[in-house]
């Protein structure tokens, strides 16, 4: 089965790191974290990586090019990339991957999040239901001083704890080959277009994703995967 990483776009967020390299490659440790990304698959046995690139796309080429790119078990990863245009969003990144997969189902997720996803769990979530497509739903992270206020006295202060919070979109989708027919053109972006097609036609389902998930938009969140990846086994590789 094949993994779809988007790492195609400019990365403004974070915009101190992404100057001279796309989002994916920005190091966590020494290693970028598309490559962090990719090791919670080949550790679960899959392997076989299509990159969808756009901005300073020749970077994740020549990374490749020049590198036996291995897990962290030492077996080699198989990686391909799709040149997918510097403006094209993200249902058109999707897509332009698909076409060169045609009737295959594939997982597709960002290049820039990482999650301990149980990837036989979501594949059997998504072949038990039917439908379309599957996106799993994660809680997010508290990002400022949560505070509960009393009479405005205040009589909590603190990190939010991630329950307390509703679900997002976490990425890690599974997608059948027909998705391909709700993404109309390049420039969609597959949140607010493709996947509000399926929804109307109650062909997208949500696995949801108790455990660790974390992003990387900002600094902060970077300087934070740092710390994570130095454990001697980080959260997104610890699996129930």
């Amino acid at each position: 089965m094949k993994i779809i990483i988007i790492a195609g776009g400019l990365g403004t967020r974070i915009a101190e790191e992404t100057e001279d390299k796309p989002k994916p490659m920005v190091l966590i440790n020494d290693k970028p974290i598309i490559w962090h990304l990719m090791n919670i698959f080949c550790v679960q046995g899959f392997n076989k990586f299509i990159i969808s690139t756009g901005y300073k796309s020749e970077v994740i080429d020549d990374w490749i090019g020049n590198n036996k790119i291995q897990d962290s078990n030492g077996n080699l990863m198989d990686i391909k990339t799709i040149n997918t245009g510097l403006n094209t969003q993200t249902g058109g990144r999707i897509s332009e991957v698909m076409k060169t997969l045609p009737g295959e189902k594939v997982i597709a997720t960002y290049g820039d999040g990482l999650a301990n996803v149980s990837i036989e769990n979501l594949l059997a979530f998504h072949n038990s239901h039917g439908k379309l497509a599957t996106v799993t739903a994660v809680r997010p992270p508290a990002r400022f001083g949560y505070m509960k206020i009393d009479k405005n006295k205040v009589t909590h202060f603190g990190e939010k704890n991630q329950s307390d919070e509703g679900w997002i979109n976490g990425g890690f989708f599974v997608l059948e080959p027909r998705v391909i027919d709700y993404v109309e053109s390049l420039s969609e972006i597959f949140e607010t277009e493709a996947l509000v097609r399926l929804t109307k036609e109650s062909q997208l389902m949500a696995y949801h994703h108790e455990g660790f998930w974390q992003p990387m938009d900002t600094l902060r969140e970077k300087k934070e995967l740092t710390k994570k990846a130095l454990l001697k086994i980080p959260p997104w590789l610890q699996f129930s």
